[in-house]
């Protein structure tokens, strides 16, 4: 009897609930060492891989050859998102978000060892192309669960605020992404730079996965997680349940993203190409005054970031989103060419501060957007899924279109591709319902 009332109290024993403290910690710190391994490669693939892991000769075709290693993450982040997100909502996000963490930190510290294209040949670039894809495969289940780490321990009248915390991520790898290689080309000379010192970022790398691993393994499990294991509910192929059950939420999560994966990689990685490009090409910028802007600039994205989860908290999800959204349509048809073509480094500090400044806006509150729109027993699978589609279809297409639009029609026109893409956005926040008040 007395055995029976104890199995009776243990069953009902509420789960172990993390601290706010570490959910913060716990959420961002991943979420910001993925994104640093993930821009220190955006941003090597402009300065230093077409030089290094492809023939000599034509420097364009160099460059776009590298941008193509740069685009092959973004096919890997939804497979990425299939295998880890299958993990995340059978075993648990705990476990899960230690896995892709540690794939993406191996991947990393994988290329600041490869030998170049002199040394080894074509192997190079394949070679860099398959740790690329371990980048991009990692990153595929980091977002998404460093997303529900978030909200499925927030106060429901706090979740995107909370959901806004791993976003912080992104603007704080960037900003040591870009502050490691301006800090390495300060310090070294050219010649060094590029024969080893773009490998200590890749290589250091192992240091701050060692440190989000011990942050991580002390986590409890998601309450909300724990629940439905506790009560059965979990589905044995979350991804086919997704497609079959879920299949328009799906669609509409991976056209919300369009936009903002398009804003950044254009505000990044193609504003980098073509400033640093010679005229008539390019602004003729050197590569530490950009990368120096850069770095100022997404001090604005990172501020936004809270803001728009505070405001999504306040005024919901989807009205927030659409006013956002509609701020950079006027953006990319009225502001783009006169700030980015201008020639000025004073106006083209204004393009940069202004776009990631909206960039943080249209991020923040993404959070906790996608993982509201699935049930629980699918969630990972699902917000990584809409995230890392909407990764192929904007991201990793995006600074190689721009180019291509400005090199054939004009700068103006890399504006247009940007708005299509936020009008796309505009359709998709319409048709959803609002999710703020429903419960996770």
């Amino acid at each position: 009897m007395q055995a029976s009332i104890t199995t009776t109290l243990n069953t009902d024993q509420a789960p172990p609930v993390n601290s706010r403290s570490k959910v913060v910690v716990a959420s961002l710190i991943g979420t910001a060492i993925e994104f640093f391994d993930f821009y220190i490669y955006a941003t090597a693939a402009v300065i230093v891989f077409p030089h290094i892991f492809f023939p000599q000769g034509d420097a364009t075709a160099a460059t776009l050859q590298s941008l193509a290693t740069f685009a092959i993450a973004f096919i890997a982040r939804p497979v990425g998102s299939a295998l880890f997100g299958h993990f995340g909502d059978r075993v648990g996000r705990k476990a899960t978000l230690v896995a892709s963490l540690l794939t993406m930190g191996l991947s990393t510290v994988l290329i600041g060892l490869l030998p170049g294209y002199e040394s080894i040949g074509i192997l190079a670039p394949l070679l860099l192309a398959l740790a690329r894809f371990g980048q991009g495969l990692g990153l595929g289940g980091e977002w998404g669960g460093a997303a529900l780490l978030a909200t499925e321990n927030a106060p429901a009248h706090k979740r995107a605020l909370y959901g806004s915390f791993p976003q912080l991520g992104a603007p704080i790898g960037f900003f040591f992404a870009n502050g490691t290689f301006l800090l390495l080309s300060w310090l070294l000379t050219d010649e060094q730079f590029m024969s080893w010192g773009w490998r200590i970022p890749f290589i250091f790398s192992a240091v701050l996965v060692l440190i989000g691993l011990y942050v991580r393994v002390s986590l409890h499990e998601s309450p909300v997680f724990a629940k439905v294991a506790r009560e059965g509910k979990r589905v044995k192929v979350p991804l086919g349940t997704l497609l079959t059950k879920h299949l328009r939420a799906t669609i509409l999560g991976t056209f919300i993203m369009l936009a903002t994966y398009t804003l950044f990689y254009i505000m990044t990685v193609y504003s980098m190409t073509y400033s640093t490009a010679a005229a008539p090409n390019g602004l003729g910028f050197s590569r530490n005054s950009v990368l120096w802007m850069l770095m100022m600039a997404v001090i604005g994205f990172g501020v936004m970031v809270p803001i728009a989860g505070m405001l999504a908290d306040a005024f919901g999800r989807r009205k927030s989103m659409i006013v956002i959204t509609s701020l950079i349509l006027l953006f990319a048809l009225f502001m783009f060419q006169p700030l980015l073509g201008s020639a000025s480094q004073g106006l083209v500090m204004a393009f940069l501060l202004i776009g990631l400044s909206l960039m943080g806006l249209t991020f923040g509150p993404m959070g906790a957007l996608l993982p509201e729109l699935f049930p629980t027993e699918v969630r990972y699978t699902g917000a990584s899924f809409s995230y890392n589609v909407a990764s192929i279809l904007g991201a990793s297409v995006a600074p190689w279109i721009a180019a291509w639009l400005q090199t054939h029609y004009g700068l103006f026109w890399v504006g247009v591709y940007l708005a299509t893409m936020a009008v796309i956005t505009l359709i998709a926040l319409v048709c959803i319902h609002e999710t703020k008040h429903q419960s996770l």
